[in-house]
């Protein structure tokens, strides 16, 4: 592969290099968050040139939004066992919605874009065809029946990005009082929970 450096253990695969070029960036950005990473501190960390970094990752930008793609899918898991025993639908988003506003803020692979000079880099990357495909299976993946709501199959992925949209918008621009995971749960059940309801003639 003709890698350079690695602290003297070059990867033998591209996808090994790349998975530790993103536990670098991730070490880094606990240690001093993204407004303060840069793409020589990741090479450094990891012991090659910023050259072989460009190779895998086209800028910063990139790098921080591989490294929260890389922690979505445990952060889903724990996002699911919150919402297992809750049997209805308009509770499920309710909650997961509520359970992303209060927990994202502490993930460690995400949270850093929340913090990032480029403050879209979070939005972009919540409501990206991966993250919108992310939500949608996480949606489906439920022991709910969301026809009985009147949500069909392929309305699903707009339910997924709608909730997305609203986790993006209350966790970059919330309001002068933030509201608590309660409050928030209270927000989304009185406006978006009554699409929600089975049963209900739209």
């Amino acid at each position: 592969m003709g890698h350079h450096g690695w602290k003297g253990d070059p990867p033998p695969t591209e996808a090994l290099a790349r998975a530790r070029i993103l536990e670098g960036a991730r070490r880094c950005l606990e240690r001093t968050g993204a407004a303060k990473t840069t793409l020589s501190d990741v090479a450094q960390e990891v012991g090659v040139t910023r050259q072989t970094v460009y190779r895998y990752f086209p800028g910063l930008a990139d790098l921080l939004q591989a490294v929260a793609e890389a922690g979505a899918a445990a952060f889903v898991e724990r996002m699911r066992a919150q919402v297992a025993a809750i049997p209805t639908p308009a509770e499920v988003v309710c909650e997961a919605i509520a359970f992303c506003v209060e927990e994202l803020p502490r993930e460690p692979h995400i949270a850093p874009l929340l913090d990032a000079d480029d403050r879209a880099l979070f939005g972009h990357g919540v409501t990206s065809g991966t993250g919108v495909d992310l939500a949608g299976s996480f949606l489906r993946d439920l022991d709910i029946d969301w026809t009985l709501a009147g949500v069909a199959d392929r309305e699903l992925d707009e339910l997924a990005e709608l909730m997305l949209r609203l986790i993006g918008s209350l966790l970059q621009h919330p309001p002068g009082s933030p509201r608590s995971p309660d409050d928030v749960r209270r927000f989304v059940r009185r406006w978006l929970g009554p699409a929600l309801i089975p049963g209900l003639d739209r």
